[in-house]
């Protein structure tokens, strides 16, 4: 997730989830300037869908790197996923 910004600093939030070993979600990378768009570079090197969302991303950045998501954003967290999803049986069809 992003956060585009004219006048702060781009900030970026990486999340991993691995239902089979995981209740939630968790913080992979967190970063802002520099450091946000490595985040951003690897996301497109490896195909990652990027949802940009400004509250988001900034509730997920006061999180630590592995820590998991409060409960209180399954919900959006939730459409997040459901979005990468989407974009990844778009693409299969498509191939």
């Amino acid at each position: 997730m992003t956060q585009p910004s004219e006048d702060k600093r781009k900030k970026a939030v990486a999340l991993s989830y691995d239902e089979t070993i995981e209740n939630a979600p968790k913080v992979a990378a967190s970063g802002q300037g520099k450091v946000a768009e490595r985040i951003l570079s690897k996301a497109k090197e490896h195909d990652v869908p990027v949802q940009e969302d400004e509250t988001l991303v900034e509730l997920l950045s006061a999180l630590n790197i592995n820590e998991t998501i409060p409960e209180d954003l399954y919900q959006v967290v939730a459409e997040v996923f459901a979005f990468i999803y989407q974009v990844d049986r778009h693409e299969e069809e498509r191939t």
